[in-house]
């Protein structure tokens, strides 16, 4: 288990780097986030001491706390050699992402910088060992998903942000909710919704191989966007078929 005073730590060193400065409040808060998914990233790596390289993806990384501090206090102090690979658009990130990089002290892992969107697949590796995506915002969450299927991830955990118009389950889920008499009281209708959508996203990576349970990474007092889509490649037949049936109806 990596502490959260660990975690503080080394979002200090990476991203404040004055000895006068605090971690700002935001930092703080993504540290908490950072103690709650961090021993889930953990829990699906292979075992200390591995020999072979460990390929991990944190798309639409952001400020790549998630992938920085993964080499740096997952990887690399469990002796295990690995690739991180970085995928942000926004090129003030980007930069951001690589001056933490060249900060970071972790033998045995490299990390590389895509600067490009998540619906890239030229920037996805084949078969990482996990795809990690904290608060991935509207449909980059089901971008992300689609090429975590398409690159045959071995494990994919998902933290979905917000829930636009434009993400993919948005659009039958209001069909649904006129079709139903839902009314239209903003927040009784939006968890109508969000249910749809988040149904409509387990479905899709269990039809695609994925054995996939949701559950709360942190308080929702930390965030409102606390769930974690915990998916594993399986191919399993049987449960892809009846997912399939079930995303059917749903659609």
């Amino acid at each position: 288990m990596v502490s959260l005073a660990a975690i503080q730590a080394a979002l200090h060193r990476l991203y404040i780097g004055l000895p006068s400065a605090s971690l700002r409040q935001e930092d703080e808060k993504k540290a908490a986030e950072l103690a709650g998914l961090l021993p889930e990233i953990e829990r699906v790596l292979p075992k200390a001491g591995t020999r072979r390289a460990i390929t991990l993806v944190d798309a639409a990384a952001g400020k790549a706390y998630v992938g920085i501090l993964v080499a740096e206090l997952v990887l690399s102090p469990k002796e295990r050699t690995g690739n991180v690979v970085l995928i942000e658009r926004d090129a003030k990130r980007a930069a951001g992402c690589r001056d933490a990089a060249a900060r970071m002290q972790a033998p045995g892992v490299t990390v590389a910088v895509a600067e490009t969107d998540v619906a890239d697949r030229s920037a996805w590796p084949a078969a990482p060992e996990v795809v990690v995506a904290l608060h991935a915002c509207g449909p980059a969450a089901d971008a992300i998903a689609d090429a975590a299927i398409a690159c045959q991830a071995k494990h994919l955990l998902l933290v979905p942000c917000c829930t636009s118009e434009k993400v993919r389950g948005a659009e039958v889920a209001a069909r649904r909710a006129e079709a139903l008499g839902i009314p239209r009281h903003a927040e009784v209708r939006r968890r109508f919704i969000q249910a749809v959508v988040d149904a409509e996203r387990t479905l899709r990576l269990e039809a695609a191989g994925y054995e996939t349970v949701v559950v709360p990474f942190v308080p929702p007092t930390l965030t409102p966007h606390n769930l974690l889509w915990r998916a594993r490649r399986t191919v399993e037949p049987g449960r892809m078929a009846e997912a399939a049936a079930r995303l059917r109806r749903l659609l």
